[in-house]
């Protein structure tokens, strides 16, 4: 579950959300990250179908890239690292185990499985 566009609310209902929510995530069994902020290098960006992961330079922007470009992309960035996507080989491999562990939940053990020699 990812946590977006908290830079509305004061500090102190931050942290009572954040609790909550990491409080219903033991409980319910997801995971609780934050999201982006809202950021106008976003709103720049869109319309040009543009995102902070895309190759910035003075070409493709009409400007030289600046501190909020580099701010967007590492946000963007430590968000995906959180997400734990199976972006490489090691995640996809992952990702088709635990495919396969969920698939067996439900067959019955073998005696094979039980017994063994």
């Amino acid at each position: 579950m990812v946590r977006n566009r908290l830079s509305m609310l004061g500090s102190r209902n931050k942290i009572l959300i954040a609790e909550v929510l990491d409080q219903l995530a033991m409980r319910l069994g997801f995971r609780a990250i934050d999201g982006l902020a809202e950021r106008v290098v976003y709103r720049e960006l869109f319309p040009r179908g543009l995102t902070a992961l895309d190759d910035l330079d003075e070409t493709t922007l009409g400007q030289r890239p600046n501190m909020a470009h580099v701010t967007a992309r590492e946000e963007v960035m430590a968000l995906l690292r959180h997400l734990k996507l199976p972006l490489d080989e090691r995640g996809r491999r992952r990702a088709a185990a635990r495919a396969e562990w969920f698939a067996q939940l439900d067959q019955p053990l073998e005696l094979d499985d039980i017994i063994s020699a």
